[in-house]
């Protein structure tokens, strides 16, 4: 199930204020403002890296108080969690995601289960234990954490980043910010990590809400970034089915998208589809290369991030035309496992 919003955003009243996420409250699922769980997270800043002498804005989204783009998922569906009452909530995670959720269940006082898989990088662990949620460590991969959080989930609220509809409506603001800060215009092109499709589902909601409003003319193509090692959606995509296939998965430095059985694939394809979009895949290789260029020019991020310089990189060569395309880095450094 998802959630729609059907009401209007307010230009006059968005330039009275503050920069972050919860400017653009009225599209936002909350009914009263004393809920809002926040640390005024948001508008993360743009920086224009060239890329085959092609300048490609890339939104630095690893800024966030966390570390990474899920606190935009975090502080909506939080903040709702706490409007009703629900004091004890569930989620797994591959790391990023089980951090911000922690974060903001830390400052609203709820209680958090985390579950991870057994090769999340010891520095966010740390992370969510930091924050006084109970962390749960599970033998085996990112899909059979899900599966065991499913089980737990019959008796606990799932605050999942990828089931629960209300996460998708704070990763929709990465677009409201990013037309804002174009002044009101939307890229021709988005490239994104892609795993679970946190983001680039989140981003096609914003830029169609935008789109019915007649903030914007059109909607980016959307291009989704899988690594070779586990790219069950391109699988999907390339093949024109929609039963996710069951791959030999190998083990990939881009541990935030290392998601074999993605619940939500058939939607993603949709909305790729919708917008003239496509997904391509990246090597291993490709992907640590891209990360040194990356940290050798000052900003330092994890290897998930690094999968879409590696995608920019691929799509260039693909699609040599002139447009305006806007890509991101999800998480930072501070939190990752050491090449």
């Amino acid at each position: 199930m998802d959630i729609e919003m059907k009401t209007r955003l307010s230009l006059s009243e968005l330039k009275k204020r503050p920069p972050g996420i919860w400017r653009y409250r009225e599209l936002l699922p909350l009914r009263d403002d004393k809920n809002i769980v926040s640390f005024n997270e948001g508008f993360t800043p743009f920086v224009e890296i060239k890329i085959k002498d092609r300048p490609i804005l890339f939104k630095m989204d690893f800024l966030f108080p966390t570390g990474s783009f899920k606190d935009r998922g975090a502080s909506i569906m939080v903040s709702k969690i706490k409007e009703l009452g629900i004091k004890k909530v569930l989620i797994d995670s591959s790391g990023n995601a089980g951090c911000a959720v922690s974060a903001y269940c830390a400052k609203a006082g709820i209680e958090c289960m985390v579950l991870v898989p057994e090769n999340t990088s010891e520095e966010k662990l740390k992370q969510i234990k930091s924050y006084g949620a109970k962390l749960y460590i599970v033998q085996g991969n990112r899909d059979e954490t899900a599966r065991v959080a499913l089980k737990l989930a019959e008796k606990s609220y799932y605050a999942s980043h990828y089931y629960n509809p209300l996460f998708f409506h704070g990763t929709k603001t990465f677009a409201y910010e990013i037309t804002e800060q174009l002044g009101w215009r939307a890229p021709d092109t988005l490239i994104l990590p892609l795993g679970n499709g946190t983001l680039i589902l989140g981003a096609y909601i914003g830029f169609k809400e935008l789109h019915n409003q007649g903030l914007i003319k059109k909607i980016p193509r959307l291009i989704g970034v899988q690594t070779k090692n586990c790219a069950p959606i391109y699988w999907m995509f390339k093949h024109h089915t929609n039963r996710v296939p069951i791959l030999s998965i190998k083990p990939t430095v881009a541990e935030g998208i290392a998601v074999g059985m993605p619940p939500r694939a058939n939607q993603i394809i949709k909305a790729i589809r919708m917008t003239k979009g496509t997904i391509i895949t990246v090597s291993e290789r490709e992907i640590k290369q891209s990360l040194k260029e990356i940290n050798l020019s000052g900003i330092y991020i994890e290897p998930t991030s690094a999968t879409a310089v590696a995608g920019v990189k691929k799509y260039l060569g693909l699609f040599d035309k002139k447009e305006l395309i806007v890509s991101t880095f999800t998480g930072t450094g501070l939190k990752s496992h050491k090449l």
